[in-house]
């Protein structure tokens, strides 16, 4: 059997879009002798769509496009997931062939935890579905369905399911597309069944989709795998009753056969037209995986671009500061949207070294953007003038460094109002967790590309762009520096955190693992430097609240996917 399975960057909301795209991939997947096509979860709406499935007219909008696209599927079969609106909302297959809507599958598994809120919109289905297309039993799951090792899989293929094709919407986080394959391999082991993995890819908010698409033969041995980050059509033929032949050799089955299990709905036979023709030679891909911290830079980079071109914007904007972190902006900008559509600026005051200066000059000039520069220095004055009647004889504190960061965020955001640009924001995870940031300053802007990157982790991804070309566009000296805000005459950052190999080992442990305080000393980390981060991520909550959104790649992002209360006593 010819498989095809469509790894699509739909857009939330964009049903004109996402079904222009279904219909050219179904057309795509016909030409290339598929007799089965598989979209993503939610394809027709974009995932996670949210509370636009409250409204009775976008479901109603979905469904529509989903009744036009049947339509197309002529001589093949498609899968397209998309809200069903029936006696309740349910996460929905719909199965299109000889022109109509012949099925619907159900997803029965709905996430509720991290950045999942499914049991808020979906009822949950309760009937695995099996169909079949030119002789082929198949079974449907939906993402979720088969995270589980007594999924509908199960049902599926004690019911004669010989292929199982997911369909799927899920987020990236560091390490788990090769987490996430070692599973699936085992569900193909598990139920004897080749295995089809039809993944959506893109970004939307703070969540990125990495694609990674693949088919599985029922050894679970990798027959065909997309691309990651990227769109992709991927063909694959399986020998799908290599696994039936594979079950008169294996207990298991009879076994289990004995036991009671869930009734399995038949969604309908399907001849397809795909035998009529000599097929096209199958494509056969098998890409191969990014290496870990590539795979991060890519998942910044995709955020960034589907962030800035889905929401209209042309240009963006950002303070260069000659540091590590708006370095690491800086490249992933660059990569992701051409450096003809990237500003720097930079805004020295008196206390901002010509080192890091003449650096963010000299790294500007490699990536070939624009550069601007405001010197601030008469700005300052001119606060200290405005409200040293009212501060009077109080000494310079950090009122005064705090005002430098709200001078330079005023001016970047008055070129983003006066042109049209989104301001980049270049604060890391290590700096939002503790509040080593400034409110209305270096965090005011549009989008954080990395606030979810922990600061030895920026230093690693640097070094991850500076050795793809030939010659590095990044001063060697920028990494070797210590990191400084330069708000103050010789201020380290050190002089107000712990080194960022503890700082960055406690936030790990303390956000990401939710441990205790004497749970993280246990691991060796120092007592006053875990109570003093402790304390710091404690009261920097309403910091974290008035941030822009930013891409996460951690198991516990700020925002949608770590959630605590801004007014909480407990410490600890």
């Amino acid at each position: 059997m010819r498989l095809a399975l469509q790894q699509l960057n739909a857009t939330v909301g964009d049903l004109p879009g996402n079904e222009a795209a279904i219909r050219d991939g179904i057309l795509a997947a016909k030409a290339a002798g598929a007799q089965v096509v598989a979209f993503p979860e939610l394809a027709i709406t974009g995932y996670p769509p949210e509370d636009l499935l409250l409204k009775e007219h976008f479901l109603q909008d979905a469904r529509n496009a989903v009744d036009r696209l049947a339509e197309e599927a002529q001589g093949i079969v498609a899968l397209v997931g998309f809200p069903e609106r029936a006696d309740d909302v349910y996460n929905a297959l719909a199965v299109l062939a000889d022109g109509e809507v012949q099925g619907i599958y159900r997803k029965m598994r709905l996430p509720n935890y991290g950045v999942f809120d499914e049991v808020r919109y979906f009822q949950a289905g309760t009937q695995p579905a099996i169909l079949e297309v030119d002789g082929v039993t198949i079974g449907v799951t939906i993402c979720e369905d088969d995270w589980v090792p007594d999924g509908p899989i199960v049902d599926e293929a004690l019911a004669g399911a010989e292929i199982v094709i997911n369909v799927s919407a899920s987020p990236y986080q560091a390490g788990k597309p090769a987490e996430r394959e070692t599973m699936l391999e085992q569900r193909a082991r598990d139920n004897l069944t080749a295995f089809a993995f039809c993944a959506l890819v893109g970004g939307q908010d703070e969540l990125v989709f990495d694609g990674s698409s693949a088919v599985y033969d029922h050894h679970g041995s990798v027959v065909a795998r997309a691309p990651q980050f990227a769109e992709h059509l991927l063909i694959a033929d399986v020998d799908a009753h290599a696994a039936r032949a594979a079950r008169l050799r294996d207990t298991r089955p009879r076994l289990a056969r004995r036991v009671e299990h869930r009734p399995v709905a038949h969604l309908g036979r399907f001849a397809t037209t795909a035998g009529d023709t000599a097929k096209p030679a199958p494509h056969g891909d098998v890409a191969e995986p990014l290496d870990a911290d590539a795979e991060i830079y890519a998942a910044l980079v995709l955020g960034t671009r589907d962030y800035v071109r889905k929401n209209g914007f042309q240009h963006v904007v950002f303070g260069l500061s000659g540091g590590v972190d708006s370095t690491l902006v800086a490249t992933i900008a660059v990569d992701a949207l051409g450096p003809d559509k990237v500003t720097a600026v930079v805004m020295p005051s008196p206390y901002s070294s010509s080192e890091t200066q003449e650096d963010a000059r000299t790294l500007a000039r490699n990536l070939g953007i624009e550069l601007i520069e405001f010197s601030i220095k008469d700005l300052m004055e001119d606060y200290d003038r405005t409200l040293a009647p009212v501060f009077g004889d109080r000494e310079p504190d950090i009122t005064e460094e705090n005002l430098q960061a709200r001078i330079r965020g005023n001016l970047l955001m008055a070129l983003s109002n006066k042109f049209g640009w989104l301001v980049l924001t270049t604060g890391n995870k290590s700096e939002m967790s503790v509040g080593y940031s400034t409110l209305y300053g270096d965090s005011a802007g549009g989008f954080a590309v990395i606030k979810d990157l922990p600061k030895m982790l920026v230093y690693r991804l640097v070094d991850v762009r500076a050795k793809r070309d030939a010659h590095s566009p990044v001063p060697d000296s920028i990494v070797r520096r210590a990191p400084s805000a330069e708000l103050r005459p010789d201020q380290k950052d050190e002089d107000s955190l712990p080194p960022y190999e503890i700082l960055d080992a406690i936030l790990l442990g303390y956000v990401e693992e939710d441990l205790g305080r004497e749970q993280l000393i246990a691991r060796g980390l120092p007592a006053d430097d875990v109570d003093r981060v402790i304390r710091l991520v404690d009261l920097s909550e309403y910091k974290r609240r008035q941030n822009p959104p930013g891409i996460k790649v951690t198991s516990k992002a700020f925002g949608r996917d770590r959630r605590v209360p801004i007014t909480n006593r407990y410490r600890g």
